[in-house]
């Protein structure tokens, strides 16, 4: 499955449970132009202002594997810069190398592996291949659900700042109601959200705060 087909929607929290990035390192990234999500507000300050696409999970993965192998960030940006071509695949669906702490890319041209900065050949201890399926499989996992929670709106203080959330998720109610008025469809939105249902995009829509308990 190509990591293009899959189409989800993650919030902050949910990436930094799937990649083990913090949700500070997920913002400052964002800030400071090195990685932004693929659905951001201009206003970061908003709520829900930074939502993040299947690709971008699968790309901060990799990019959180590099730091576990001490590639530094400062690398990674020279990285991301001469492999703009290749523009959000880069992470994604690429194939690299790690040596000595450095980042590698087999070019089409030689086939060999080469720190991508300075150009040396070198051979690569590490293959850090793309992580779609090893995603695609931790997403699943993160977010099979009981049927009870089905079509209800829960709030739990540990869970978006206690916002009213789809039950079993941590997809919010305000969420649900954006992409509503950006004129989605609820088969639209669940395009967005595939662990959710009709139920709970209606369940949703319908919410109001003073039903709040």
């Amino acid at each position: 499955m190509a990591a293009r087909n899959v189409v989800q929607a993650f919030s902050e929290e949910h990436v930094a449970y799937l990649t083990g990035l913090t949700v500070h390192q997920l913002r400052y990234w964002d800030r400071t132009g090195f990685f932004a999500p693929s659905f951001a507000s201009e206003d970061r300050r908003e709520p829900l202002s930074r939502v993040y696409s299947f690709k971008d999970v699968v790309s901060l993965r990799v990019l959180s594997k590099l730091k576990e192998y001490k590639v530094s960030l400062q690398h990674l940006r020279q990285v991301s810069k001469k492999l703009a071509h290749l523009a959000d695949d880069k992470w994604a669906t690429t194939t690299l190398y790690v040596w000595k702490r450095k980042v590698l890319f087999a070019y089409p041209e030689t086939k060999i592996p080469r720190e991508i900065v300075s150009g040396q050949y070198a051979i690569p201890s590490i293959v850090l291949a793309a992580e779609v399926s090893d995603t695609q499989h931790t997403v699943e996992q993160f977010r099979k659900r009981s049927a009870d929670n089905i079509g209800h709106i829960k709030r739990h203080r540990a869970t978006v700042q206690n916002a009213p959330v789809i039950a079993g998720t941590r997809v919010t109610v305000a969420a649900i109601k954006r992409f509503n008025e950006a004129g989605y469809s609820v088969k639209q939105i669940i395009e967005q959200y595939p662990d959710l249902t009709e139920y709970d995009v209606k369940a949703a829509l319908a919410y109001k705060e003073s039903a709040a308990a």
